[in-house]
């Protein structure tokens, strides 16, 4: 009797233990919406990422120097550093088209909301300043990319994004965002395919070809 009485009470209990982990992932979905649906309403900014989502997501994501190695930024010998053309009491911070210099620079980068000095530092024309005001390097200007494409940086740091050398339990070397995305246009233009590589054969082909002459 207690055999068949198992055999009745086992299948029930799994029943009852599905059901029960069912309700509380049902329960935690509705929670997670609940709490998070009005950050979705709007857009935000970077700053404002620590009082709308209660943390910052952009936390702990700063490489660190001893682990990582980061190449020079590519800078132009001809216009670096940019404070011995640009003054902060000769400059003019309004947005406007550029005329008498940078004329070839083309924003492609949220150009309705963006421009120039959301990036660069008016006072110190050789540094980068993120949204908070803070100054950065142009060495770091991973940082300031990271404030708006957050996912983009985590999956960089974490060395899916981008190209990285080096060793898996040792020091590693990362590309920064700017060696292949231009910060003024960032989206890859289009490239025209190379051609298809040659079939074996038609290289011994060509390799009988030269032994004949």
């Amino acid at each position: 009797m207690k055999k068949y009485s198992l055999y009745i009470l086992l299948p029930a209990f799994i029943v009852i233990s599905i059901l029960a982990m069912v309700n509380e992932i049902r329960k935690g979905h509705t929670l997670y919406h609940e709490e998070w649906a009005h950050a979705g309403v709007v857009a935000h900014s970077p700053e404002e990422y620590p009082a709308v989502f209660d943390f910052d997501p952009l936390a702990g994501l700063q490489t660190n120097a001893g682990e990582i190695h980061l190449p020079p930024p590519p800078l132009q010998k001809e216009t670096w550093p940019c404070s011995q053309c640009h003054d902060k009491d000769t400059s003019n911070p309004e947005r406007r088209v550029l005329s008498a210099a940078h004329e070839e620079i083309v924003l492609k980068h949220d150009e309705e909301h963006r421009w120039c000095l959301d990036c660069h530092d008016f006072a110190d024309r050789d540094k980068l300043h993120l949204a908070s005001g803070e100054k950065v390097s142009f060495e770091e200007s991973y940082r300031l990319c990271g404030q708006c494409h957050g996912p983009t940086y985590r999956d960089w740091r974490l060395g899916i994004h981008g190209r990285r050398t080096g060793y898996w339990n040792g020091s590693k070397s990362y590309l920064l965002c700017v060696h292949c995305h231009s910060p003024h246009e960032p989206k890859f233009k289009p490239l025209t395919p190379l051609p298809p590589p040659l079939r074996p054969e038609f290289l011994r082909g060509q390799d009988s070809a030269k032994e004949t002459q």
